[in-house]
């Protein structure tokens, strides 16, 4: 029977946050078809536009994350939160939720603060294997936390964890059967190891240098790339283009056929790339971004690397280390298949029908 559900979701900030709350809601949709769906998010941010294009309404909130160091910024955060907390109460009064969910980014804050205010049932979806503090304080508050990684129990109250993993996209789960298919998508040379080299979707500045500096090196190692370097480098490196078995794109709207294609994968570890990675099951270098909050990237590739299941090179370290990982790695078959298997083992593949079954418990108290 199809029950008239209403339920909140909020994430945002980053495609990491965005996409996981949109494929819940999907998995909620799913199941409820007459379910009233609203998105909150942080007014100027990328889920503004992200999640109307999935076909969801959302509001936004005047909200922004603190600063390091201090700027015109910090000095507003204590007027934006008080705006954004009145501002999600009063959502939560006219919308009356059922349920709230929050991915994390900084409107989830507010909205589960108005949630917990209200005794209404919420659940965190933790993607990193470090929490923010947004959500280490909101963990108390909320029934549930769904976690991709062991060991959270530091952070949260360890009757509230379930592991569950992070929701992926649906067309990774059979990549292997894709292999074929491809190599001819990206008209690869048949003989030549594939490089898939991706930096997020606006791209990575240093790995994008780190690759312009390499190409002679990789060539020589009989390696063809896929390079992924991002919109805002495009203009920069596409020159670069089908030189020495090279293809540069801003962005690559195929990943489950870029995945299929790659033999060796260079990435950031970001929460939602670590879980994909781990179900494409290929051997993978990770270049954490230094610059995220808490440095959550090289915390994520480290719960990888600790049960020898990728290789890490730190951005400061690429100079001296890249070439010598590199080669460690392209040249052993038996390293990547070691690699590829460990990585495979940690992936969680039911991470978004699980998260919904946790969802529907609090929706059938």
């Amino acid at each position: 029977m199809s029950k008239n559900y209403r339920i909140i979701l909020s994430g945002g900030g980053t495609g990491g946050h965005i996409y996981p709350a949109i494929a819940i809601a999907n998995e909620m949709k799913q199941r409820y078809p007459d379910a009233k769906f609203l998105f909150v998010g942080a007014k100027d941010r990328m889920e503004m536009e992200k999640v109307p294009q999935a076909g969801y309404d959302i509001e936004g909130l005047w909200i922004s994350g603190i600063q390091r160091e201090l700027t015109l910024k910090n000095l507003m955060f204590p007027f934006k939160l008080i705006n954004s907390l009145f501002n999600a109460r009063k959502i939560v009064k006219r919308f009356k939720p059922d349920v709230v969910i929050g991915t994390g980014g900084f409107a989830s804050g507010p909205i589960l603060q108005a949630a917990a205010g209200k005794r209404i049932p919420a659940l965190i979806q933790e993607q990193n294997s470090f929490p923010g503090i947004t959500n280490k304080l909101l963990g108390k508050k909320v029934q549930k936390i769904c976690v991709a990684y062991d060991g959270l129990d530091r952070f949260f109250p360890a009757g509230k964890i379930i592991k569950t993993g992070n929701p992926v996209r649906q067309s990774l789960l059979n990549i292997a059967s894709k292999r074929e298919e491809a190599k001819a998508f990206f008209n690869l040379v048949p003989d030549k190891k594939t490089l898939l080299v991706i930096g997020g979707s606006l791209g990575a500045k240093r790995i994008n240098e780190l690759l312009k500096k390499e190409l002679d090196y990789l060539q020589v190692r009989n390696v063809q790339i896929i390079w992924q370097c991002g919109k805002l480098y495009y203009e920069t490196y596409k020159i670069y283009s089908h030189t020495k078995h090279v293809q540069v794109h801003a962005y690559l709207n195929d990943m489950d056929l870029a995945y299929a294609a790659a033999d060796i994968i260079i990435s950031r570890a970001g929460a939602s790339s670590v879980s994909e990675l781990c179900i494409v099951g290929k051997p993978v270098i990770f270049i954490p971004s230094p610059n995220v909050a808490e440095d959550h990237q090289t915390k994520n590739a480290m719960a990888i690397v600790e049960k020898n299941a990728a290789v890490l090179i730190k951005e400061s370290d690429l100079e001296v280390d890249f070439e010598n990982k590199f080669s460690l790695l392209v040249e052993s078959k038996e390293k990547q298949e070691q690699l590829g298997k460990n990585i495979k083992k940690l992936a969680l593949v039911n991470a978004t029908k699980d998260i919904a079954d946790e969802v529907e418990k609090l929706l059938q108290k």
